[in-house]
């Protein structure tokens, strides 16, 4: 990308146009899909991983008629790990009405840190803080907040010697340790002797149940933590020589290509050990699209895809000052695309040659996909398209929704409804559950191209086209069909609650 008039086209082919003879015998390997990744496959919404039979890996197993032999981690308590804004947003609806007064202000941050602690009890010294003894794999490896970094080195007794005494702390309310305590719940804890595998070498032995493939199709999501900090932190701070360190990597917020592509290239290492039939590589979405950071002002130049400041949601045009607030500018901006583009240009090129080698391996241009989406930078300005551009075409339950379904950031009408978005939800940077949906079925059109058999959950094979139940999605998706209504047209209570109670900080793990 050297110009906004020159955005990066998406692949669209997934082979590549390189055929592979992926040598089917007849047989159904026992593992038909396991997942590593991060956020977006394991499930988080709304600062928080909860309802994990909704994330795209369980939507996918949904539809391949196995999700009752799909093992994945599941969470209880307040509305799971870390912090669930719409859950606490309905408290403070309940409690305190859709319009916060100043009158009203003080008891409503009582209740919200009330809430709050009642969360921290909860995971710090109740229920959650009990250590599950498992055995089993699951099938979804993937781990919110982690990077390429992470999915290769994590282990159990890493998260075990990270775990310290919980204090109650009022002014701190994030429940601590929220990471491995997550964690621990993906990976098996026993035998004790095997606390030290990753979630490769986890995906190794699913591989191995099988033969000559013990999985299926294997789906990989990562490198989005390589770059995300920019924009939920709103930072721009480039690895250093110690990007593999896994401590001293979270000072930084954007990955150099380069060190991207070393540590890439020892995930496809790692996944070429892996017996798996198929294996998508999933790009990495250009981050500068989500709404947790919203551009302010006017586009820089007509036809530029960038606005000169970005900033948080709920900071108006009119009230933004770049002297007091918070915000990345225009050329960091496209800095992070930049960089993005280089990561997928790198994915694409493993791909590439993975396959001339005559491994069944495809990639998935999820960040095309989102660039179709895109409402601020593309759809909303014409003058902005790169020529290869055109809308996606959302399934047709997801079209007829009224007000559109859009990447703007989900607000609510003040009626029960919502006034705009639908794709993220209230963090800004995760999908809503039919969001969710339209990743999961993205990846199983590219299942579909590699010739996996989706049946119905009796094991009859599945005729016509296949794709995802948004139906059955949307009466699921409390945030696309009746939101909080105290989000706010202009986001002014969600910038409450975040200044109140630092909501940003506990539910965003980067």
């Amino acid at each position: 990308m050297t110009d906004d008039g020159h955005a990066r086209a998406p692949v669209e082919d997934p082979t590549l146009g390189i055929e592979v003879d992926a040598g089917f015998n007849g047989d159904t390997p026992p593992n038909r899909l396991v997942t590593i990744g991060d956020s977006l496959l394991h499930g988080m919404q709304s600062g928080a991983v909860y309802q994990t039979d909704l994330s795209a890996p369980a939507i996918i197993a949904h539809e391949l008629g196995c999700l009752a032999d799909f093992r994945y981690p599941t969470y209880g308590g307040p509305g799971g790990l870390p912090l669930n804004i719409e859950l606490l947003l309905r408290v403070l609806e309940q409690r305190h009405g859709t319009d916060l007064n100043l009158l009203e202000l003080p008891f409503a941050l009582f209740t919200g840190r009330q809430w709050l602690d009642g969360l921290e009890d909860y995971w710090e010294r109740g229920p959650g803080s009990a250590i599950p003894r498992t055995t089993g794999v699951p099938h979804n490896l993937a781990m919110y907040g982690w990077d390429l970094r992470d999915a290769l080195d994590q282990t159990v007794d890493r998260f075990l010697a990270r775990l310290s005494t919980p204090t109650d702390d009022f002014l701190q309310q994030r429940v601590q340790n929220d990471s491995e305590r997550a964690a621990l719940r993906i990976y098996p804890t026993e035998p004790e002797h095997a606390r030290n595998r990753s979630v490769f070498d986890l995906a190794e032995e699913l591989g191995k149940e099988g033969s000559p493939h013990g999985i299926e199709t294997l789906v990989v999501f990562l490198g989005a933590n390589n770059a995300v900090g920019a924009v939920t932190r709103l930072k721009v701070a480039w690895s250093g020589d110690d990007f593999r360190d896994l401590d001293r990597k979270n000072a930084y917020t954007v990955w150099r290509p380069e060190h991207f592509a070393a540590e890439l290239a020892e995930v496809a290492g790692r996944v070429r050990d892996i017996g798996a039939r198929h294996v998508i590589w999933c790009t990495v979405p250009h981050v500068t699209i989500a709404p947790i950071c919203r551009g302010v002002g006017g586009k820089i130049a007509p036809g530029s895809r960038y606005f000169p400041y970005y900033t948080r949601p709920w900071i108006r045009d009119r009230d933004f000052d770049p002297a007091r607030d918070p915000h990345i500018t225009a050329a960091q901006a496209r800095a992070v695309d930049e960089a993005v583009d280089a990561y997928n240009d790198t994915m694409t090129e493993l791909v590439r040659a993975a396959r001339e080698s005559g491994q069944d391996w495809y990639l998935l241009d999820m960040a095309g996909m989102l660039d179709r989406l895109a409402d601020r930078r593309y759809l909303s300005d014409v003058a902005a398209r790169p020529p290869w551009w055109r809308p996606y075409p959302l399934p047709a339950p997801v079209a007829a929704l009224d007000p559109p379904f859009t990447s703007d950031f989900l607000t609510s009408d003040g009626r029960g409804g919502r006034a705009t978005g639908g794709l993220f939800s209230l963090d800004g940077v995760h999908p809503t559950v039919t969001g969710s949906g339209i990743l999961a079925h993205e990846i199983i059109q590219v299942m579909v191209r590699a010739g996996v058999e989706f049946r119905t959950p009796t094991g009859m094979p599945r005729t016509g086209p296949i794709s995802v139940d948004f139906d059955r999605l949307l009466r699921r998706d409390t945030l696309v069909t009746r939101p909080p209504q105290n989000i706010g047209s202009a986001l002014t209570n969600l910038a409450w609650a975040d200044e109140a109670l630092d909501l940003l900080r506990i539910a965003l793990p980067f």
